[in-house]
């Protein structure tokens, strides 16, 4: 009855800090390892394994303003300490991989080993990095739906030349350690609020569609071709309308941008979107809504025939 314990994310510049806790009591499970040497597929099938078979499952988070706040070795200790307290199963050992004791100074400081490369070598803490990981990508994975454009999914946070490029182009999220030296160095706060302010304009033009009885289908609906900012239907017409917005009233009005080839544009994309969801095009109507000022207002709404 060992318990194994092994962390996640420790090294990454954005996403929580995951420790896995796992006691497998005697199960044999087949292919365990370094969770880094198995691929994706291959992961998740033991971890769904894992989980079926093992006596006990703990995992501890600590997020990013956490790690801030108390620094790396500090959050390895608590997010270890959290994993711990979920087992419930009874154990007689703790096997730590690496060679730091994460719960010293605790009432389970005299149980722990550490060893170097534990989840190589011990099953329990194979899985413990297994699962660990698994909930870390996954977690991840709804980072990525949700801060669009820095492919967390791909990279999970870790400081890869891509996700350089991409802090550089957007700037940093919340779930990004700002207290990491990399952060610090490539953190752009303006360039955050800008793209912030240009989704609160998309969320204040769906509103207002909405209020005219608009049903909202998509937002930022885009392909390799093309891109529509908001899909919405009343009755029997489907809209598709270009937001515009511009953070001063001295700018002109938003739809001053509104040239021919963004018209263009704005045609092909309705018409390549009936295509793709078999939509008559007779019933298709383009719009613009032009909003304004740091905390966005409609200014102007137009129909294009």
């Amino acid at each position: 009855m060992i318990l194994g314990i092994d962390e996640v994310g420790r090294g990454s510049w954005a996403g929580p800090l995951v420790v896995g806790a796992v006691v497998l009591g005697g199960e044999i499970i087949e292919g365990l390892t370094d969770s880094k040497k198995l691929s994706k597929k291959r992961r998740e099938q033991l971890d769904i394994e894992i989980r079926e078979k093992a006596k006990g499952i703990g995992l501890g988070w600590v997020g990013p303003a956490e790690i801030d706040e108390i620094g790396l070795a500090e959050s390895l200790k608590l997010a270890t300490k959290r994993a711990v307290q979920k087992i419930k199963t009874p154990y007689s050992e703790i096997i730590i991989d690496g060679t730091v004791n994460f719960l010293k100074d605790t009432n389970k400081e005299q149980f722990v080993t550490t060893i170097k490369k534990a989840d190589l070598l011990i099953p329990c803490v194979s899985a413990a990095s297994i699962v660990a990981k698994v909930a870390r990508d996954n977690y991840m994975a709804t980072m990525d739906k949700k801060h669009k454009g820095y492919n967390f999914k791909k990279h999970v946070g870790y400081g890869t030349k891509d996700h350089s490029n991409e802090i550089h182009k957007f700037g940093v999220t919340k779930i990004h350690r700002m207290s990491f030296s990399p952060i610090k160095k490539l953190k752009k706060p303006s360039v955050e609020t800008t793209k912030q302010i240009g989704d609160n304009a998309e969320n204040v033009a769906s509103s207002y569609l909405q209020n005219l009885g608009h049903e909202i289908i998509e937002r930022n609906w885009k392909t390799k071709y093309c891109e529509i900012d908001i899909v919405s239907q009343k009755d029997d017409v489907i809209y598709f309308c270009e937001v515009k917005y511009r953070k001063t009233s001295n700018h002109g009005d938003g739809l001053s941008a509104l040239s021919t080839k963004k018209l263009r544009q704005m045609k092909f994309a309705a018409k390549y979107y009936a295509l793709s969801n078999n939509l008559s095009d007779t019933n298709l109507r383009l719009i613009t809504i032009s909003l304004y000022g740091e905390t966005p207002k409609v200014d102007n709404y137009l129909e294009i025939d």
